[in-house]
């Protein structure tokens, strides 16, 4: 699925503006950067998560009402923790338990 993330992550940036297409290494991303972002970015960041954690079985449905209360609780925790890493937090928050 991860893959899958990846090529919907390529397609949007594709269709964006072409101010917005440019590598994003969210490795060196932190919270506070991820807010301070342009609404282009963030909406590329927000949908790019949402395939990134999904299991690889989850059917290709995006459930919007989840999508935009984990980019609530992504708001809320960078807000408390600016100084974060972006994959960390996002890790803490969404990767599922083993």
């Amino acid at each position: 699925m991860k893959f899958a993330a990846g090529l919907f992550a390529l397609a949007t940036l594709v269709c964006c503006n072409a101010a917005v297409a440019e590598e994003i290494d969210l490795s060196t991303w932190t919270c506070k950067k991820f807010q301070s972002a342009s609404k282009e970015e963030i909406g590329i960041i927000l949908a790019w998560l949402d395939g990134y954690y999904r299991d690889e079985g989850d059917p290709p449905v995006i459930d919007t009402n989840k999508f935009v209360e984990n980019a609530k609780r992504l708001g809320e925790y960078c807000a408390a923790h600016p100084d974060m890493g972006l994959i960390t937090g996002t890790d803490k928050l969404f990767k599922p338990a083993e």
